[in-house]
């Protein structure tokens, strides 16, 4: 059962890539909390499989089935979130995708999906999403980066070049509607036990391999648990963090410490 500390009763929640993975962990602990959540996937029916686990523990999420890196879609989503619930109190930014390789190895279309989906997907709902909030005069906007868009890693080119846009645009939009009562914060993940952490693999790893890579490249030597991320998502979009915005928040295990 998610942690139900800090309430988000009466306010509207829109969580892109909700249907599986880190997404799917914090549309469950929004709705535990309280909130009104919206998923928006391209995958219509692992959201709702996540909207019914949330039904469970508080009201069941909307589901709205699209394709982020459509500019239309996302611009007809945050309207239809704000004629049904009246406003965004809180974007989180989930959805991703992935591409193994070097740069030999990712051709146009492989670029361009990748960036479509984790940079300019997040760009245009975040336009979105803040014409209703600057007009309201308020609102919190989560982005999900990662460790390797700040280190950067060998064999993903394309990926770590999306996740260091994403750092950079959560700068600049933070410090774009600081005046206007947003906040905008990213969270950076290390390796987190989902379904993404085994994509695009020659063998999918087994629970051994996946022990050898934490014990190899992780100081606490374990894989996070999507739940764990979840919980630094909902405190960056809580007023328990209202002195913060701009920020990418590492949550990695140690792993950028070094």
């Amino acid at each position: 059962m998610p942690d139900t500390g800090t309430q988000f009763t009466d306010r509207s929640v829109v969580i892109t890539g909700g249907a599986s993975g880190m997404g799917a962990a914090t549309a469950r602990e929004f709705t535990a909390r309280g909130a009104t959540v919206v998923i928006v996937d391209v995958n219509t029916d692992g959201a709702n499989r996540v909207a019914d686990e949330c039904a469970s523990i508080g009201i069941r999420p909307t589901v709205l089935s699209g394709d982020i890196s459509d500019s239309a879609f996302c611009t007809q989503a945050a309207d239809a979130v704000v004629e049904q619930h009246d406003s965004i109190d809180v974007l989180v930014n989930a959805a991703g995708t992935i591409h193994r390789a070097d740069s030999l190895g990712t051709n146009d279309d492989d670029w361009r999906r990748v960036m479509g989906v984790n940079i300019d997907g997040m760009f245009y709902l975040c336009r979105a999403a803040l014409r209703h909030m600057t007009a309201a005069g308020s609102g919190a906007i989560v982005n999900f980066g990662s460790i390797w868009g700040g280190v950067g890693s060998a064999g993903s080119t394309a990926y770590c070049v999306s996740k260091g846009a994403v750092h950079q645009l959560t700068r600049a939009l933070a410090l774009d509607h600081v005046e206007q009562g947003i906040r905008v914060n990213a969270v950076a993940p290390g390796e987190v036990n989902t379904p993404m952490l085994s994509s695009q693999r020659q063998h999918a790893p087994t629970p051994a391999d996946l022990q050898e890579l934490a014990d190899a490249t992780i100081p606490m030597k374990r894989l996070a648990d999507p739940t764990e991320i979840a919980k630094v998502v909902v405190f960056l979009a809580s007023d328990d963090a209202s002195y913060m915005t701009g920020e990418i928040v590492h949550v990695d295990a140690g792993y950028t410490a070094r």
